[in-house]
């Protein structure tokens, strides 16, 4: 994907959403697969190919990978081809800890469209005001019962 054309920080913190701090202190934490170039002047520069890294880090950090996990993950990444098995089971485990997450946030959304339908019925049949009067109604069936 590298075409030769480079980013400036504040380009690639456009396309990746990250602020330039952010960047500056993934650099730091050594998160990048080689370390960063500067131009002639001092500047920081990124090519596309760091771009859709950056992008990748991003997605497993706002998932809950830790830094330190990404960090081991980028050094096999350089590393090379003896190191896939281990890529692989980074990556598994943090598949396996998101889809807890995921189940966990299926959970609270099943409650919290549980309460959004009681409110409408009471709302729609002017009862709202016996809400929380005998509990907090969380049941299956107390939607069906009310």
């Amino acid at each position: 994907m590298t075409t030769g054309t480079t980013l400036t920080i504040g380009e690639v913190g456009e396309l990746t959403g990250l602020t330039t701090h952010t960047l500056r202190f993934y650099e730091q934490e050594g998160l990048f697969l080689a370390p960063v170039r500067r131009d002639s002047v001092g500047r920081r520069v990124f090519t596309e190919d760091e771009v859709e890294w950056l992008k990748v880090c991003t997605r497993l950090r706002s998932s809950g990978m830790p830094l330190e996990d990404i960090r081991r993950y980028a050094r096999l990444v350089v590393a090379g081809p003896g190191t896939v098995s281990e890529r692989f089971d980074i990556l598994r485990g943090h598949e396996t800890r998101v889809q807890a997450q995921i189940a966990e946030l299926q959970a609270a959304l099943d409650v919290i469209r549980r309460k959004v339908a009681i409110y409408a019925d009471h709302l729609a049949d002017g009862t709202a005001d016996n809400l929380w009067r005998h509990g907090p109604q969380c049941a299956v069936d107390a939607v069906e019962s009310r």
